[in-house]
């Protein structure tokens, strides 16, 4: 099948590929599986197109989850990406959630599916509090690579680009991407796919905007600790999960003029 045109995309993954952070639950969410799909469509209209991400889940949980009914519609394209919950969680084993991951990428390429996907940014400058899980989203990114390569994954190398991390790219809660970061992600897969027309804009950073004070800054910390990290905190003790009692937003193939249109 020549590059560009495919007939059958499934997107897994967690809360980013669902979308959170373009859009919400009531009007529908976005998200840059949708973008992608968007793109695709322009080269292939009669593609079908369908979601399996769930918020909250594991690299472990989509895999038990997602993987077989992705296999059952045999797509001609695959995104998996899991992985950022697995790196907040008290225990982390590196070669643990990679190799759920890289069991992923073998069955879908084994298939015959052409599958993409990409590496985490540097949490730590999103936002400093998290800079204690920096070595571990290093050491998923270094594994992610290997199991890449070893099956033929195409991989968006999004942690390579310092504007990934411009905090205009993602929405007030630090955890998910923006619209404009939504956009740049399914940019960069785009990229990575060579489909006609894209390129490698979606590195380039944004415009020069004042710099916060270090008194500003430290003000910002605090009420992102306060509205977000401490409700994430709780929900955690109380062993909750944002994506618990929750499904897919689009479990079934659909054409994609079915998605929602771009949040205002």
């Amino acid at each position: 099948m020549p590059v560009g045109e495919y007939l059958r995309y499934v997107a897994l993954g967690d809360s980013q590929t669902e979308g959170l952070g373009d859009g919400d639950d009531v009007s529908g969410l976005r998200g840059w599986a949708d973008r992608l799909a968007e793109r695709i469509v322009g080269q292939s209209p009669e593609l079908l197109y369908a979601n399996l991400a769930v918020r909250g889940r594991a690299a472990a949980e989509v895999r038990t989850e997602q993987l077989a009914p992705a296999l059952a519609m045999r797509p001609d394209l695959a995104t998996v990406v899991a992985g950022v919950n697995d790196v907040l969680r008290p225990r982390f084993h590196a070669d643990e959630v990679a190799a759920h991951l890289e069991a992923m990428f073998a069955a879908l390429t084994g298939q015959g599916t052409r599958v993409a996907t990409l590496t985490f940014p540097d949490v730590s400058r999103i936002t400093p509090l998290a800079r204690p899980l920096a070595h571990r989203v290093l050491a998923l990114n270094h594994r992610i690579r290997q199991a890449a390569r070893r099956h033929g994954v195409v991989l968006a190398e999004t942690s390579h680009h310092a504007v990934v991390t411009d905090l205009r790219l993602w929405s007030p809660d630090r955890l998910h991407a923006s619209p404009l970061g939504h956009e740049r992600i399914a940019a960069a897969m785009a990229h990575a796919l060579e489909l006609p027309g894209s390129d490698d804009s979606w590195t380039r950073p944004l415009p020069d905007r004042q710099r916060a004070s270090p008194l500003q800054a430290a003000g910002a910390e605090l009420r992102w600790a306060g509205s977000f990290l401490g409700p994430w905190l709780v929900r955690r003790i109380r062993g909750r999960s944002s994506g618990d009692d929750r499904r897919a937003k689009r479990p079934a193939l659909l054409p994609v003029a079915a998605l929602p249109e771009e949040p205002s």
